[in-house]
């Protein structure tokens, strides 16, 4: 697995609830490439909640929402907007679990239309919410004019 640069970072202003690293009240997710899927692993804490220490859907939508974007920018070198999300709840997540890991991958692009799936696994390795996200991509010249996007590489990559 390899981790992901946060190309981002450097940027003024940049305070995305998801990713930044430096939102105080954010989720500050980090990214890491395994083969076809991007992966974030992410824990609750009870301010994340819903109802009594069950996390809340709305954050475990912006999780999925998030790793759709990084699957784009990594895979695609590019990036967009989210044009529908449609998400399954399946098991309970506890604002108590050690770790969740959230999984994601491009299942098909039709023109600038990307789909693609997301998946949060509990610390058990259970499956417990999915998403199929329609994401529609910019080219690479308007992602760098109109996101501050320059590419997106891992650490071990020689950024140019």
């Amino acid at each position: 697995m390899k981790k992901i640069i946060n190309p981002w970072k450097e940027v003024d202003g940049y305070l995305c609830f998801a990713c930044s690293p430096a939102n105080p009240s954010g989720l500050c997710m980090e990214f890491y490439e395994d083969g076809d899927d991007l992966v974030s692993f992410w824990k609750p804490t009870d301010y994340h909640q819903g109802w009594l220490n069950t996390l809340h859907g709305g954050i475990q939508s912006t999780l999925m929402d998030e790793l759709a974007a990084w699957v784009i920018a990594r895979k695609l070198q590019t990036t967009g907007v989210t044009s529908k999300m449609e998400i399954r709840f399946m098991k309970r997540i506890s604002t108590d679990e050690p770790q969740l890991t959230i999984r994601g991958r491009i299942k098909d692009k039709k023109r600038n239309a990307v789909f693609v799936d997301t998946e949060i696994y509990n610390s058990a390795g259970e499956l417990c919410t999915q998403a199929g996200i329609i994401y529609f991509v910019v080219s690479p010249e308007r992602a760098g004019e109109s996101f501050f996007f320059d590419g997106c590489h891992t650490e071990d990559e020689p950024v140019l």
